[in-house]
């Protein structure tokens, strides 16, 4: 080998950048101390820029496309470097590659909650999170205000920072926004597009942009949304004392069932409290009580006394629940008697009718058979 051809080999006449990485946004081109031929050929493929960096100087930027690096492809280099033999000898530049592709599917979200002004609820408390894209609009301003001299950069370096930009946009757009929290799910469009438009300017002294940002939820704390479920459930229900009557029966139907004593033993305690207050407030539920004087409000009445019900067995299969007039009018229809089984709440087990007081009262006061037809 020639002398010359070895000084040939020395130099570097193709200067190219294939990523294979996913978060690469900077990749410097490593030289290892080889010198630039004058004449050599970048390859700068779609989704990317190359950045000279010349004696510590920003040199030149060159956007997709196939260069020969030649005194015409590199003016701002030329006037830089003051190059003898005709512009024909080699030359020492770092150059960078940078990743002009969307970086997508980042995430942010807010670590401490913000604090609204809920114009129904009043002060809140609110948490949100979502994703968005980033990419390198400015390879320049990006090579000189992020990357400076670091040979590889990843997208992960910057997310931190943009993060930061984002939640602090979110928290001025949230609590300024107006917008009623039970309202924000149907516009968070219009929130992501507010937020999007108060970033750009911050991102774009990076040499960023964000083409893309998206809201995925904002939520309440825990507690809070417990208790609008629970005034969900209200709105549900409807007119409460109707649904309470219905929570009563629906207990009393139950066999042996706890909530049909307790019931009965809270009615019975509001019954005695009751007839205390009748008998001129010297009574109560718990014991004596002063006397209320003549201006002392009435006491409001107390509920009606719930009606007893029986369950019959009959052939093997229940009927009922029956109230004590319905089941007279089987006796006189000959469809109940004394030897018919019977259940109530609180009883142990089935009984024959004949032998439950309430109930043996109806075969005595039974009229007779009708007389025979003339």
């Amino acid at each position: 080998m020639g002398i010359l051809d070895f000084l040939t080999g020395e130099f570097i006449d193709v200067i190219e950048w294939t990523d294979d990485t996913r978060d690469t946004m900077v990749w410097r081109f490593e030289r290892e101390g080889h010198a630039i031929k004058y004449g050599a050929k970048l390859t700068v493929r779609e989704g990317q820029a190359a950045v000279f960096i010349h004696e510590g100087q920003l040199a030149d930027v060159f956007a997709p496309g196939l260069y020969l690096l030649e005194t015409n492809n590199m003016p701002v280099l030329t006037t830089l470097q003051h190059w003898d033999h005709g512009f024909k000898s080699p030359f020492k530049s770092e150059i960078y590659f940078i990743n002009t592709t969307r970086f997508n599917d980042l995430k942010w979200g807010t670590k401490n909650p913000i604090i609204c002004r809920d114009p129904e609820f009043g002060p809140v408390r609110l948490r949100a999170f979502g994703s968005y894209a980033m990419r390198v609009g400015d390879p320049a301003k990006f090579m000189q205000e992020i990357v400076g001299t670091d040979g590889e950069f990843t997208a992960d370096e910057i997310s931190f920072q943009i993060r930061n930009v984002i939640v602090q946009e979110v928290s001025r757009v949230l609590a300024g926004s107006s917008i009623p929290v039970l309202d924000m799910a149907a516009n968070t469009a219009d929130l992501g597009r507010m937020i999007a438009g108060a970033i750009a300017p911050l991102v774009a002294t990076y040499g960023l942009t964000i083409p893309e940002f998206y809201i995925e939820n904002i939520s309440l704390p825990e507690a809070v949304e417990a208790v609008l479920d629970k005034r969900t459930s209200m709105g549900i229900v409807g007119d409460l004392s109707r649904y309470a009557q219905f929570n009563a029966a629906e207990a009393l139907g139950q066999p042996g069932s706890a909530a049909a004593s307790g019931m009965g033993a809270a009615m019975g305690m509001g019954m005695g409290a009751a007839m205390g207050a009748a008998m001129g407030g010297t009574v109560g539920p718990w014991g004596a009580a002063p006397a209320q004087g003549p201006a002392a409000a009435p006491m409001a009445p107390p509920p009606p006394p719930v009606e007893k019900v029986w369950h019959l067995a009959v052939n093997g299969a229940t009927q009922g629940p029956f109230g004590r007039g319905h089941l007279g009018r089987m006796v006189a229809e000959g469809s109940f008697a004394r030897e018919t089984l019977v259940w109530s709440p609180g009883q142990d087990g089935w009984k024959p009718a004949g032998e439950i007081a309430e109930l043996a009262q109806l075969f005595t006061i039974a009229p007779p058979p009708p007389p025979p037809a003339v």
